[in-house]
């Protein structure tokens, strides 16, 4: 069995670590146009915009602490405290761990703040080190970046390795019937990738599902557990459906982002590595980011009994009707896309490997514009 660590670097060169953030910070800020540029397609509602780049944000968010949290490394700090972990085989993202060890961070964040000088302390004290002593406050800036990234950690809203359900409102259909969106997220520690899920259910149940003291809890602890990126969206759906006899799941979409591909970081094989090689482009565009979306409908519903004389409803699920496909995806279709720089486009049209025919390719560039092939 192979040793995944193996597959995980640790970014200890101080400019190789704020290169990688910078990159990650270009990466997301993308991401939300090539949503929007979604949107205006109609391929994604406004709502749907909405949560997308919530979560996008939150993990924009996690990045900037992570930073903060490993800005001097490589450099002498009169203490060792690791680089970043990144998974450099498979997804481009940190690993798993990082995030873990982030939220044990975030819950005692206050405490060590409370032990540590202000920033304008700090500041003060590099001035006088710089001034009087000649030297690089290497110790004091270590410790300023330190208390910046608790301070990240105290203002919320990042992206975990479980970002429990949320449920929102969408309309009333009928006496007693709600349609509500629920979305959630999870950092995959398997494959070390986020992943949004989306889904659209019928209420008929008594209480509103969010206002409901028995239902809503079990419904966020069931879907948390089945929150894996392995998982087919057919095995989701049918469990919820089955758990819960009077929510309807109609719709279930998964968005997974990444990998992300980068001659300087990762060491992933295929075809996008020759792209990003023999593209040669310059820091910051030699990136690209792979972002597949699986959607589940229900096409009907059948009556199925209950007890002894009671009935409920059972959804029936379209899979993908091309060549059989649908009970491998369990998906009733899969969009797959890549997300990429000019000259990187221009290579992968050039060399037009085999099986991307039917990815669509959004190219992005600095002036923030998007385009679609």
């Amino acid at each position: 069995m192979t040793d995944p660590s193996h597959d995980h670097a640790g970014l200890s060169d101080t400019f190789a670590s704020r290169r990688y953030f910078k990159k990650f910070e270009t990466i997301i800020r993308h991401l939300t146009r090539v949503a929007a540029a979604m949107q205006a397609e109609g391929r994604l509602s406004k709502s749907d915009v909405k949560v997308l780049t919530a979560y996008l944000m939150r993990l924009n968010f996690t990045f900037r602490a992570l930073s903060m949290k490993y800005l001097m490394a490589g450099r002498d700090t009169g203490r060792f405290f690791g680089s970043l972990a990144m998974d450099k085989r498979d997804s481009g993202f940190p690993v798993a761990a990082e995030l873990m060890t982030m939220a044990n961070d975030a819950q005692q964040a206050e405490r060590h703040l409370a032990n540590m000088a202000s920033e304008t302390q700090l500041k003060d004290e590099m001035v006088r080190t710089i001034i009087s002593d000649r030297t690089v406050p290497s110790k004091l800036q270590f410790a300023l970046s330190q208390r910046l990234y608790y301070q990240e950690l105290l203002k919320g809203e990042l992206f975990w390795t479980q970002n429990d359900p949320v449920c929102e409102w969408l309309e009333n259909i009928g006496e007693r019937r709600r349609r509500f969106l629920l979305h959630w997220a999870a950092f995959d520690s398997q494959v070390n990738l986020p992943v949004i899920y989306l889904m659209e259910l019928e209420d008929g149940g008594k209480v509103a599902l969010p206002k409901d003291e028995r239902r809503w809890p079990e419904v966020q602890a069931h879907l948390m557990a089945q929150a894996l990126a392995g998982l087919k969206l057919v095995t989701i759906a049918k469990g919820f459906d089955e758990d819960f006899d009077d929510l309807h799941p109609k719709h279930l979409r998964r968005f997974h982002v990444g990998p992300m591909y980068s001659s300087a970081y990762t060491e992933q094989s295929g075809p996008l590595h020759r792209v990003l090689e023999e593209a040669e482009a310059p820091a910051g565009q030699d990136w690209a980011l792979a972002w597949t979306l699986e959607e589940l409908e229900s096409e009907d519903v059948r009556e199925e009994r209950a007890g002894w004389f009671g009935t409920v409803e059972r959804e029936i699920f379209a899979l993908d009707p091309f060549g059989g496909r649908g009970a491998d995806t369990g998906a009733t279709r899969t969009q797959r896309a890549i997300i990429l720089p000019q000259r990187p486009f221009q290579v992968l049209a050039e060399l037009d490997p085999p099986g991307f025919g039917d990815v669509q390719k959004f190219v992005v560039s600095e002036a923030g514009q998007v385009l679609r092939y």
